[in-house]
């Protein structure tokens, strides 16, 4: 595999991480009589070395490259036991700046005169306090990550009236359902998978708008939700647009002509499935001798590496005259880098791609997760001027296969004029 060389990197990292916290470990430990100091001792280095192994085996093992079961909850867990460690050492490291910097820490607790109160009224120190402190941190960061496994089919929905001063009588009131980061390839419960679609065509929605990552990597991860997925169905139609994840990008190919097929593979899973794919392209929606227009462009990124494959100069014209104009575009990024800027008449941006990260803290009045610190706009509405975007938080899931204050998403927009 091309990229082993890198998990021998990150195996170096978790190696030298796995001794750090083994100090604090060790901290922790010392008032245990010496047989279960010593059983301790040994189970954390057991997990810590099966953990290398099994991060180790993936680059050269083909069976494990292609197990749902091993790509999504075994590289969870090994990535939430090294997120454990990292926030615990970072509670460690605390400690070890107050050892090199002892009048510093002595001046801001002086008070305790260096130490904290224990349980019985007696004294532990400071080392034994932030021992516990970030190994309680890191266990309770890696007990919230597993709870989060059983929140990736709990479907929310989100609805939202949006008002608008330009749009056509005939269209008030349109119901228009968006879904976004399907992620096929991470599914393993298509009754779950089929919930979700009930709920759906519960809506009873005018128009449902796709908007990219219709898989991980390849065609075939549809073969099983294809049928599912293609029951979704609504007056104006279903449309869709491709994301980063759709193009087979980030797989090894035996040959370029072999991604091609995939790609074509898997526009046909879309038409298939009776969705019209948009490809740099738009489409006119009628009512009553009314218009509006929709377009669909391929995946454009403005951060990272993500590629800009989509050609807004070529979905645009023939929509100049539409008084109405709805944008299906997978990367919210696309918005402040070229819609708001290069076409100040797109009325609403649909993306996704964000997934808010599948981990986060969201309430009516407050919302954060880390991928925030990459895009601006990365969950919900944002407004600027006439323009609005919205971006959905995935209905699927990668990686991670869990949700933890980010739930998958549904959302229903509800097009009004604007008195």
């Amino acid at each position: 595999m091309r990229n082993s060389g890198v998990f021998w990197v990150i195996a170096l990292i978790m190696l030298l991480l796995d001794y750090y916290v083994f100090q604090a470990v060790k901290v922790v430990t010392q008032p245990l009589q010496e047989r279960w100091r010593v059983l301790i001792h040994y189970g954390y280095w057991i997990v810590s070395i099966l953990t290398l192994a099994a991060l180790l085996s993936f680059p050269f093992i083909q069976a494990l490259q292609t197990s749902k079961i091993y790509r999504n909850y075994v590289f969870a867990i090994l990535f939430g036991l090294f997120l454990a460690k990292l926030v615990g050492s970072l509670v460690f490291f605390t400690d070890d700046v107050r050892r090199v910097l002892p009048w510093a820490v002595s001046k801001v607790m002086r008070n305790t005169g260096g130490q904290f109160l224990g349980e019985n009224g007696s004294l532990i120190s400071r080392s034994t306090f932030l021992s516990w402190a970030g190994l309680a941190m890191g266990g309770t960061l890696f007990g919230t990550l597993l709870m989060g496994f059983v929140n990736k089919y709990n479907y929310q929905l989100k609805k939202h009236i949006l008002h608008f001063p330009n749009l056509p009588e005939a269209f008030n009131g349109m119901k228009v359902l968006h879904i976004s980061d399907i992620h096929s390839g991470s599914f393993q419960d298509p009754v779950a998978v089929s919930k979700g679609i009930e709920l759906i065509l519960h809506q009873k929605a005018d128009l449902i708008l796709f908007t990219g990552d219709l898989v991980n990597d390849r065609a075939d991860e549809m073969n099983d939700y294809k049928s599912i997925f293609g029951k979704l169905t609504a007056p104006f139609g279903v449309f869709s647009t491709l994301g980063n994840h759709d193009y087979g990008d980030y797989v090894s190919w035996p040959s370029a002509e072999a991604k091609k097929t995939n790609l074509e593979n898997l526009k046909q899973v879309h038409a298939d499935m009776g969705w019209k794919l948009l490809m740099n392209e738009h489409t006119i929606l009628e009512k009553d001798g009314h218009q509006i227009a929709l377009l669909g462009i391929e995946n454009w990124g403005a951060k990272g590496r993500f590629p800009k494959y989509g050609k807004m100069h070529e979905a645009y014209p023939g929509t100049e005259a539409i008084p109405f104009k709805i944008l299906l575009s997978h990367d919210p990024s696309h918005w402040d880098a070229q819609v708001k800027t290069e076409y100040p008449d797109i009325d609403i941006m649909l993306a996704g791609h964000t997934h808010g990260m599948q981990f986060g803290l969201e309430n009516p009045y407050f919302k954060w997760s880390p991928v925030q610190w990459m895009y601006k706009q990365w969950a919900g509405l944002y407004e600027d001027g006439k323009q609005k975007l919205y971006v959905n938080r995935g209905f699927g899931f990668i990686g991670y296969p869990g949700r933890v204050g980010i739930m998958p998403e549904i959302t229903v927009l509800e097009l009004r004029m604007k008195s």
